[in-house]
């Protein structure tokens, strides 16, 4: 699992390593892997050139170590500093001295013009509110000149803690991150100008909390997580999901959401509402009735919401399923109006899954403000209902109202955003709920599964296609043959 810190507890931890270490070992040892990053990117066979952007922080100094050890090998470098007097003296006096060549912001257009690879060490980990206007400026300089950016530790103008971006910010297309994962690199708007993450371990983590701000799940974790049947399984051990789902005007809502509880693993799914007639033609596995949820049979969870619509029957369903003593995903139309009290109220656990428009609605703010700063939502949204909220987007992200880390989503692909791939989901999230897994649990595995099927269904994706991609999905995570 990977894990990210906030600021704060990263400089608690630096320096509790620095006083058991000799001073600058540890500029050296992230100096060294941004250095051998750098290597990997330059081309061979020819005269290479690389730019450092120098800012007056360690980052500066990272990069201008960096830029001494590239120097040496016979790379060109030239570092533009912002603030020359506040350079990082023994790295500008290392570079110097390995031959790398120092100029102003002014000369930095004609640099970055032949440059191969440029290093963003602008600002550092207590960056805040966005670049300065000289930095900013140099950021909408390296954009323009188009070469490939590694950032040191994390781009100049990203928020290193929520993921925000104020305004112009550097895009890189490597970042090279020191000691533990930021936040801000796992969650979007920032995540989008971080490029590629690299990790360089530089003896941080002893130091480190157990519990982290932010974790993301690798595929181990899901493998680890995902229900398997055995000997003694049958149908219902293996979990009942109950889809409350669809309307006269929505039957593909209600398909789409059984199609994706009976691809998660679900022994049984019980359709409950007015879309019976296409659920039981697409599959004839499920169990179908046309009354209220509670008639439908025993479950082990229910999903409701998607493709309801907003009338007196729609109303009547989701309060029907929210009575229910069985753990609850609520999406979509059941998303409106929902009042926090009620959810609040409820024996056993929720699962709330809105895009951020939805969001929006339940916080009582604005879809932009919701996408600018994703991580506080997540969390408001949980403190507020009382409930496991999953806020769909470019990151997805997952928090608990019991608080701890939030969960970012590492998987997925632009391409989800289609119609009916919401309903996919909810239907997974609520097989892995019938199965077993915490609320928590199900909602992150069941967004990892989804996005990898998303970059397993054929372009462009349609949800039909990303829920039959999903049995391929299983057979990765679990190594198990076809068949088995």
């Amino acid at each position: 699992m990977r894990t990210a810190y906030r600021v704060e507890t990263v400089r608690t931890a630096e320096r509790a390593l620095m006083d058991r270490l000799p001073a600058g070992t540890l500029m050296a040892r992230a100096a060294a892997g941004l250095a051998a990053a750098c290597a990997d990117l330059l081309p061979s066979g020819r005269s290479r050139r690389v730019v450092l952007l120098v800012g007056g922080g360690d980052n500066g100094g990272d990069a201008l170590y960096a830029g001494a050890r590239l120097a040496r090998r016979g790379v060109g470098v030239t570092a533009v500093l912002l603030a020359p007097d506040r350079a990082h003296p023994g790295g500008l006096a290392a570079l110097r001295a390995a031959g790398g060549r120092t100029t102003t912001p002014d000369a930095a257009a004609a640099a970055l013009a032949r440059a191969d690879l440029v290093v963003d060490g602008i600002t550092g980990i207590g960056g805040r509110g966005g670049l300065r206007p000289a930095a900013a400026e140099l950021a909408r300089a390296v954009a323009a000149a188009g070469a490939p950016v590694i950032a040191v530790d994390l781009p100049s103008g990203v928020d290193p803690d929520t993921g925000e971006v104020h305004g112009d910010a550097v895009r890189a297309a490597l970042t090279v991150t020191f000691g533990t994962h930021k936040p801000g690199l796992l969650v979007d708007p920032a995540a989008e100008y971080a490029g590629r993450v690299r990790l360089v371990d530089i003896g941080l983590g002893p130091e480190l909390p157990p519990g982290p701000d932010l974790t993301a799940l690798e595929p181990a974790d899901v493998a680890a997580l995902l229900p398997r049947p055995g000997a003694e399984s049958d149908k219902y051990r293996r979990g009942v999901v109950g889809i409350a789902a669809g309307s006269a005007r929505y039957p593909g809502a209600a398909v789409l959401a059984v199609g994706g509880a009976l691809r998660g693993g679900a022994g049984a799914v019980r359709y409950a509402g007015p879309a019976d007639a296409a659920v039981i033609a697409r599959y004839p596995e499920a169990l179908v009735s046309t009354g209220l949820p509670h008639r439908a049979g025993r479950v082990q969870s229910w999903v409701v919401g998607p493709g309801v619509g907003d009338d007196r029957e729609a109303r009547e369903r989701v309060a029907d399923v929210l009575d229910a003593d069985v753990p609850v995903l609520i999406d979509a139309d059941g998303l409106r109006g929902l009042d926090p009290a009620r959810v609040r109220a409820r024996s056993a656990p929720t699962v709330l899954t809105p895009h951020a428009g939805e969001a929006a609605a339940l916080l009582g703010t604005s879809r932009p403000e919701v996408e600018a700063g994703r991580l506080a939502a997540v969390r408001a949204l949980a403190d507020r209902f009382g409930a496991v909220a999953l806020l769909k987007g470019s990151t997805t992200l997952v928090a608990d109202p019991a608080g701890g880390a939030v969960r970012a989503n590492p998987t997925g692909t632009a391409w989800l955003a289609t119609a009916g791939s919401g309903d996919v989901l909810s239907g997974l999230i609520g097989a892995l709920l019938a199965a077993g897994l915490t609320p928590l649990d199900a909602a992150s595995a069941g967004a990892y599964l989804h996005g990898l099927a998303g970059t397993h269904a054929p372009v462009p994706p349609m949800a039909s296609t990303i829920t039959e991609a999903l049995p391929a999905v299983w057979h990765e995570l679990l190594g198990e043959p076809r068949g088995r």
